[in-house]
């Protein structure tokens, strides 16, 4: 056995000019704060986690320190008890699977399973462009090689977002898979705007079956499973869902129920790599594709991809990637490289132990705020 000798968590903020405007804030973001977690064991390795903020972890660390670091079961219950009085401290169970993979010296997709060391990208936006420049961009994502790109709708009249659906569907045909994000699953803490009816929810949905969407991701809120399943039976597009859903047991439910065609639910947010071992399983087999959320920051997208590739067969994952706004170097400031695609549109993991990539201590001094 092979204790845990300490655990830190450091905070980063890395100013953003121009801001960056997504889609579910109307509020401009000037900086990306970014928190890390660093678990050492007793001889000398380290992990790192990241994805969310770790508020209320401090305090808890006795929960772990002294204890083998390998029992990730034991380490992921502690957890959950901590995110049911605080909050989502899940990136710790990252930081053990990375730790886990470099003791072990394999990847962690190859510990989860490893089905494969790649999967095809779909071009996450992230931003509201208008109709013509939301064309012009996809004609860049094609000339990336992306296989599929994911626009955003929160422009205030869904047929506003129809209309920039339109324009690059088409600019680019059948050439790339359209997904569609209407980001009504869940607002931030300030944006008091009511989500959609499962009526307009459908009128939507008409519109997108008639643009050939791949799927049709948060069309109502969260916690609608009643209206999603209601949803799922009257449309021909694939409901996806689940990015930020708290607590583990609502993904059981969520598939139970017959709610979701895709299931999101990201490592870095919701129960970390330990907990959402089941659930994929559970998802794969009831007929769900399992493709997480992974829009946290390039290092919870890295943990993402190893969760991915070890242990389903989806079919696209997500790349945050919607330059200038929301470039690689941005999203991976953290780490000595940034994480490209191939030039066939796939995300390619590396056979290096963990998760396969190095922090750049100097940026991450430079950006220390805590």
């Amino acid at each position: 056995m092979t204790k845990i000798a300490s655990i830190d968590i450091t905070r980063h903020r890395l100013p953003l000019d121009p801001p960056f405007c997504p889609s579910w804030d109307f509020r401009p973001r000037n900086h990306l704060d970014v928190t890390l977690v660093r678990v050492r064991d007793e001889d000398g390795h380290e992990g790192v986690g990241s994805g969310d903020t770790m508020t209320g972890f401090a305090g808890h660390e006795h929960l772990f320190i002294g204890h083998d670091a390998a029992d990730l079961e034991r380490h992921n219950r502690i957890l959950d008890n901590i995110q049911l009085h605080y909050g989502r401290c899940w990136p710790l169970d990252l930081a053990l699977w990375d730790l886990a993979g470099k003791r072990a010296g394999e990847p962690v997709w190859r510990l989860l399973g490893g089905r494969t060391d790649r999967v095809p990208a779909y071009a996450s936006s992230g931003t509201l462009r208008d109709p013509g420049g939301m064309a012009e961009a996809a004609e860049l994502y094609l000339e990336r090689r992306f296989r599929a790109l994911k626009l955003r709708f929160h422009r205030g009249d869904w047929r506003d977002d129809i209309k920039a659906l339109e324009a690059v569907r088409a600019r680019v045909g059948d050439r790339l898979e359209l997904m569609v994000d209407c980001n009504q699953g869940w607002r931030m803490s300030h944006d008091d705007e009511e989500p959609w009816s499962l009526d307009e929810a459908l009128i939507v949905a008409r519109e997108l079956e008639r643009l050939n969407a791949y799927w049709m991701e948060e069309p109502l809120h969260r916690g609608d499973r009643k209206g999603m399943n209601a949803l799922r039976q009257a449309t021909s597009v694939r409901i996806a869902g689940g990015e930020f859903n708290r607590e583990l047991f609502e993904y059981r439910d969520l598939i139970e129920e017959g709610c979701l065609d895709v299931l999101q639910a990201d490592v870095a947010l919701t129960g970390g790599i330990t907990g959402l071992i089941p659930y994929a399983k559970k998802a794969e087999e009831a007929g769900l594709i399992v493709t997480p959320h992974t829009w946290s920051n390039g290092h919870a997208y890295v943990a993402n991809a190893h969760y991915t590739c070890g242990l389903t067969n989806a079919p696209f994952l997500e790349f945050p990637f919607d330059p200038p706004e929301w470039s690689l170097e941005r999203r991976d400031f953290m780490m000595t490289e940034t994480q490209d695609v191939t030039d066939d549109g796939m995300i390619v993991l590396s056979e290096k132990p963990g998760f396969g990539v190095e922090l750049d201590e100097e940026k991450l001094k430079a950006t220390r705020i805590g």
